[in-house]
Order: C-alpha cells, then structure tokens, then sequence
C-alpha cells in the first residue's frame, strides 16, 4: 500500500508525494546535494545532522546499499527527498534496498516531487527549514512545525556526532561496518581499545620513519575515508572527543593533528576553537571542512552561513599554487570570511562558482586547510595530494625538531 508523505517548507511550500524508508515526522535544515552518485555516503555522512537532504540527481536507490560504502556507523540525515526511488537495485555489493536501509535506521524518505522545483526554490530563496511527516498531513500543521523549528544557526551539532571516548584506527583495529552496524567485535574491540586509552596522554610516539606518523584526529563529525586516506597516508590515528584539550593532545606528543569534519555552524564550538588556538605552532595542522572553518575561527577570521551552501562532487576550485582548478566534493552550509583573515593567513584555493574561501595556510607556523572535502567520497580525487603535503609537514618538523 502506497502511503502518502508530506514535506512543508517554512516559507509556505508544500510538496506531497510517497513514503519510502521509515514513516513518522521530522524536522530539518532543507538541502540539496547535486551528486549523480554517492547516496550512500551522503547519508552516512555526520556533516549532514540536521539537515532534510535533497538529491537532484532523478533517480536514487537503482544500485542499493552495502556494508562498504559507509562514512560513519549509520545515516546521519534528518530525511531523504529524491524524484524517483528505485525499487529495483542491481549491483554485485548490494546487501539491502535503499528503502530498507533507511528504515531500519528510522529515516524517512519521500519520492515523487519535482525535487528540480525544490532546489530552484531553496537556490533562489536560500535553504530553510522543513517538515517532513506521514502522520500528520496537514500542510498548515506542517508548515508551523517548519517555520517553529529552530534552525541551524548557533546549535552546536559537533556534540551530537563526536565520538564519546578515543579509540585508534589502522590496520589492526579499525572499525568495520556490518548489516548496517557495527560488528559485535568491532565494538569490543573500540570497548577495549577505549579502556586501555582513557589516559591516552600518558601514551608516547615510537621512533618516527618516513611512513609512519602518530596523528591525533580531532572528531568533529570524522568521515571514515579520511581516516582511511590518513592510514594509506603512513598515519597511525588516534581519533578523540572534540572537546579534548591542547593539553592532552600535546601530552600524548603526536606528530600532527587533523581537524575533522563536521556539522552545522562552527561559531558554538568554542570549545574546539580555543584548543586549536592553543595548538597553533606547536604541532602541524590539517583541518577540513568544519576543521578549516574553525582554524579560520581560531585564527582570527569570521564566519558567515551562505545562502545555499556548496553541496556536490562536482565544485569547481582554483588553487593558487598551481594555478589549476580542482573539480571538488563539498559538504557545507557556512563559510569563512576572506577579508576577516589576519595577514598571517594566505588563501591558497578558492572557490570558482562564487568566489567564497576554499583553503589557508599559515605564513609562520604549519597549518593548513581546506574547505572542500580531498578524500572524495564520494567524489574525485583532484585533491588527494593534501594527505601528502600533511606527511610531509609533519616530517619537515620533526626535523626541524630534531636540530
């Protein structure tokens, strides 16, 4: 039986179509993601919390979903708004429907709008909140559920997807994703490397090689390829809680820190900003996406939400040093201000569609970091080189250590 699901914009707008996935009712930040693949990590990935997900690619699910393709234990999408939903998925990975996926994790999905209408909306009138429901259909109901919810701007969403204690990730213990879960012994195995590293400070590097550096990830909403791309990249990481101090990280005397990902707006997060504050020219740092926009809050620099923000694997980026322009994915709805920047910062990419901050570095210290997302998932792979340039930081300053 076809059930019947209603999605009310804030500013009025309404759009009936069927249920796929969970029923029941959400709230949300209405996005859309111009990805023509993908899905699956979009869904997964935890810079989404709070946010109703829109794909304008027309039809989604033809390929299902996998145990592999995961950017965090489960989806992390408030809802899901596609034009078509395939019931029919064929692919040799495949383990379950896209419906069954976002059912069992209690999302729910809607198909059938003119999800080219929804994005031109939200384009030219800006993202705005939503309601999603298949229990209550009365689209003035919903819109006041929409216009009461309350948005994005000054929530700290980090707390809602930071891990709650550390753990390490490499090739010996590195979590793996199940049915749509995690495995009993990955959980153990997080349980007792978790025991083992409540004093993780107390831990000390081993001799350094070239191919192996100690990185502390701060976890801000950490993506599973990043911290797959840091291993490849010789990194042996120990992801902790965001709110872990410069103190404790530098007590546990890493080679470098990543600044992770993450959701929603960075300004509340002053917990991260004073620690990276604290940490700037004392160890390398690479941050991406919300980590760039906290380094740039750490900096000195200012924040603003764009209007609707940078959501694809297909954003257009100049880098300065190379004067090429990377295709990108992105995953973000705020941005740091360039003319907020002090004049220790150089900008080193920007982005070509609207000219907004894409990366800085320091001119003194090694820092760095980017907006977009470099380890690409999905997406390309233009910008997989920054993995490199963070070894090679961290090298050159144990060398310089070292003198």
């Amino acid at each position: 039986m076809i059930k019947s699901v209603i999605l009310a914009l804030a500013d009025g707008t309404v759009f009936e179509g069927e249920q796929f996935g969970a029923t029941g009712e959400t709230v949300g930040e209405v996005v859309f993601n111009t990805s023509m693949t993908g899905y699956q990590e979009v869904l997964t990935d935890p810079s989404y919390k709070g946010q109703i997900v829109t794909m304008t690619y027309p039809l989604i699910g033809n390929y299902g979903c996998n145990e592999a393709d995961v950017e965090s234990s489960g989806p992390q999408v408030e809802g899901f708004v596609v034009r078509e939903y395939s019931a029919y998925h064929s692919n040799w990975r495949s383990k379950w429907s896209l419906d069954a996926y976002l059912a069992e994790h209690n999302i729910i999905g809607i198909q059938g709008i003119d999800t080219r209408a929804l994005t031109r909306r939200l384009r030219v009138h800006g993202v705005m909140n939503g309601c999603l429901s298949t229990e209550d259909l009365n689209p003035e109901s919903l819109v006041a559920k929409a216009k009461a919810w309350r948005g994005l701007v000054g929530w700290d969403l980090v707390q809602r997807v930071t891990c709650p204690n550390p753990y390490a990730w490499g090739n010996s213990s590195r979590l793996s994703v199940v049915g749509c879960r995690l495995r009993e012994d990955a959980i153990e195995s997080e349980s007792s490397l978790t025991e083992n590293r409540k004093d993780f400070s107390q831990e000390k590097s081993e001799p350094i090689t070239d191919n192996h550096y100690k990185v502390i990830a701060l976890d801000f909403g950490i993506k599973y390829n990043i911290l797959r791309q840091l291993t490849e990249h010789g990194c042996e990481v120990q992801v902790v809680p965001a709110q872990t101090s410069a103190e404790e990280i530098l007590a546990a005397e890493p080679d470098g820190v990543f600044l992770s990902n993450g959701p929603g707006d960075p300004m509340p997060v002053g917990y991260a900003i004073e620690t990276i504050q604290d940490l700037i020219g004392k160890k390398p740092l690479f941050g991406i996406c919300l980590g760039h926009q906290l380094l740039g809050l750490a900096l000195g620099g200012k924040t603003f939400k764009l209007k609707f923000g940078h959501r694809g694997a297909n954003q257009p980026v100049k880098h300065f040093e190379t004067d090429k322009v990377e295709i990108t994915s992105q995953n973000h709805g705020f941005c740091v201000d360039i003319d907020s920047l002090p004049n220790s910062v150089d900008i080193t990419h920007i982005n070509l569609n609207d000219d907004t901050l894409e990366g800085i570095q320091h001119r003194e210290y090694p820092v760095f970091s980017v907006q977009y997302h470099p380890e690409a998932s999905p997406g390309p792979h233009d910008a997989s080189y920054l993995f490199s340039r963070f070894t090679e930081m961290m090298k050159s300053d144990n060398t310089l250590r070292r003198k």
